[in-house]
């Protein structure tokens, strides 16, 4: 159940919140190549299951970029936004990839609320989302994403 907003008052007051997790998602081989068709990254460990099976993982791994890109998938599952005029991805800050994700690996975004803060008539968000490998001890990979978004006025 995702954690739903419909004004920049509501949003000012999440600092801190858990956002809680998404559904699970499997890494399929056929994911891993639509990505390195789209980046051009074709590095063997990601695209060659022959070739990964003796490498350091045993199996083909996830582009980082890609576990990276799973946060623009998560978010809406952890967060609804109602009423928004428009939102825009600012950036990010402190991309880590503690963990690899192998290919037929679960896994789920867990978000929690960094800050919260007025900027103009926008509020600024900064998200962390942890990509959870089901079964691993360290998170696929951990982001602050910002975000910026305007609500429309409220009407009563």
């Amino acid at each position: 159940m995702s954690t739903r907003f419909n004004s920049a008052e509501q949003m000012l007051a999440a600092q801190g919140l858990d956002l809680g997790v998404t559904d699970w998602l499997v890494m399929t081989q056929e994911r891993i190549n639509q990505f390195a068709e789209a980046t051009g990254d074709r590095q063997w460990i990601h695209v060659d299951p022959e070739r990964a099976a003796s490498g350091p993982f045993g199996v083909c791994i996830a582009h980082g970029y890609l576990t990276l890109a799973l946060a623009n998938l998560f978010m809406p599952q952890l967060m609804t936004l109602d009423n928004l005029a428009m939102g825009v991805n600012y950036g990010t800050d402190r991309v880590r990839f503690p963990a690899a994700v192998k290919v037929g690996a679960r896994v789920r975004g867990r978000g929690q609320v960094v800050s919260a803060a007025p900027m103009g008539t926008a509020v600024q968000l900064v998200v962390r989302i942890s990509v959870e490998i089901e079964g691993a001890e360290r998170p696929g990979c951990v982001v602050d994403t910002i975000s910026r978004y305007t609500f429309n006025p409220l009407t009563e």
